[in-house]
């Protein structure tokens, strides 16, 4: 089971490092889940997801605060934003771009609403 655990773990690293360039791939929920497969396959390879420069900090926010960067909220909204422009240009039905952007905007609505990390006072 120790192998299932981190083959799932994988899978979903690379789904979410895939999900950084396209827009239909979630990244951070894909670490999350990366990070779970691998608390219970490897923790070599927990730790190493979590202490990763640039894929762990999303992992370790969210675990420890439940906190969403700021950053990450602007790509994501950005992203959603370029994606509904590429279906209206594509001239997608328009009950699908509806429908997309309905859901856009609840997982818009749902990032905004997350507080973010607080910065350490220098």
């Amino acid at each position: 089971m120790k192998y299932v655990w981190i083959g799932l773990g994988w899978l979903f690293v690379i789904l979410g490092v895939v999900g950084i360039a396209l827009p239909l791939l979630p990244t951070t929920p894909f670490l999350l889940l990366a990070a779970i497969c691998f608390s219970r396959g490897s923790q070599r390879m927990h730790d190493w997801l979590i202490n990763h420069p640039k894929l762990g900090p999303p992992i370790v926010n969210w675990q420890t605060s439940r906190t969403i960067s700021r950053s990450i909220k602007v790509v994501a909204t950005l992203t959603m934003a370029a994606l509904l422009a590429l279906s209206v240009y594509m001239d997608i039905d328009q009950r699908i771009l509806g429908l997309q952007g309905v859901i856009l905007i609840l997982v818009a609505t749902f990032l905004w609403r997350q507080k973010e990390p607080q910065q350490p006072n220098s």
